[in-house]
C-alpha cells in the first residue's frame, strides 16, 4: 500500500516525536564529520527539530563554518534521517518556550544562562526504516523466507516501512 507525501511526513513526524536523544552530524573546522548526542527539545510536524547548546560549544562554530548537517535517530527498530541545515540562535522567546529545567546541569543560571542557545535544524529531506507493526512482521518474514532461499529480502517496497520524504 503506498503513501501520500502528507502520510509519509506525518509517519516521519511520529517516530521523531517518540525519541528523546539523536545524533547531530556537523563538518570539523579539518574537514572531517563529527556527530554528537544530544537531548532533542522539540520536534515539529515540519520536521525542523531543536536542541539546546552552549554558545560556547565547538558545534557552534562548526556551524558557522558550515551549515549543512544530518541528524540521526535509533533505537532496536526504528531509524530516522534528516539531512538540511542548522543554525545557531540566542532569541529568548524559543529559549522561554523550549527551556527544560533537566537543561539546569549544563546551565546552572537556567534559561538567562548568557551561554544558552538553540540549534535550530531546518532538514530538506527525511528517511525512515521502521520495522514495528505490521510492516516489521512482514519484513521478518520476508527475511525469514529469504534465508531459508539462500537470497535477500527486497528493501524498501513499503513505503510504511521505509521511505524518503521531501521536507
Amino acid at each position: 500500500m503506498s503513501q501520500t507525501i502528507e502520510q509519509k511526513k506525518k509517519h516521519l513526524h511520529e517516530l521523531i516525536a517518540d525519541f528523546s536523544t539523536a545524533m547531530l552530524v556537523t563538518r570539523a573546522p579539518d574537514g572531517h564529520l563529527h556527530g554528537r548526542p544530544l537531548a532533542l527539545a522539540d520536534a515539529q510536524h515540519d520536521g525542523k527539530v531543536y536542541f539546546s547548546t552552549s554558545i560556547e560549544s565547538p558545534k557552534v562554530a562548526e556551524l558557522d563554518a558550515d551549515e549543512h548537517v544530518a541528524v540521526t535517530f535509533q533505537d532496536d527498530k526504528r531509524y530516522v534521517s534528516l539531512t538540511g541545515t542548522a543554525r545557531t540562535t540566542r532569541d529568548r522567546a524559543l529559549i522561554d518556550r523550549l527551556w527544560s529545567e533537566a537543561w539546569k546541569v549544563w546551565f546552572p543560571k537556567g534559561k538567562d544562562d548568557p551561554t544558552l542557545a538553540i540549534v535550530t535544524v531546518t532538514p530538506d529531506t527525511g528517511e525512515y526504516w521502521d520495522q514495528t507493526g505490521l510492516a516489521g512482521v512482514r519484513y521478518l518474514f520476508r527475511s525469514l523466507e529469504a534465508y531459508a532461499a539462500g537470497t535477500k529480502p527486497s528493501d524498501g517496497t513499503d513505503d510504511r516501512q521505509n521511505a524518503k520524504v521531501p521536507l
